[in-house]
């Protein structure tokens, strides 16, 4: 007697149908860090002035101190 040929079964995946699709979200925020700044001044208002003027050494970048999640958008993309 002849063998019967057999297909073999497909193994389940879900397909993207089944699937959530996951959403892309944006958002603003706004981040407040604290920097270690230096002037050589004479005075502590020469030195604001000189601060406020856009002078002075930067140390290094200072260590995030608040966040504040301004908006969230969602991607439009679809």
């Amino acid at each position: 007697m002849p063998a019967a040929a057999r297909k073999p079964r497909p193994t389940l995946r879900p397909t993207p149908a089944l699937t959530p699709r996951r959403k892309t979200f944006h958002a603003t925020l706004l981040v407040t860090r604290v920097e270690h700044w230096w002037i050589e001044a004479d005075t502590a208002d020469e030195a604001r002035a000189l601060f406020a003027a856009g002078e002075g050494h930067h140390d290094a970048f200072g260590e995030r101190v608040h966040v504040e999640l301004d908006a969230i958008l969602e991607d439009e993309a679809a």
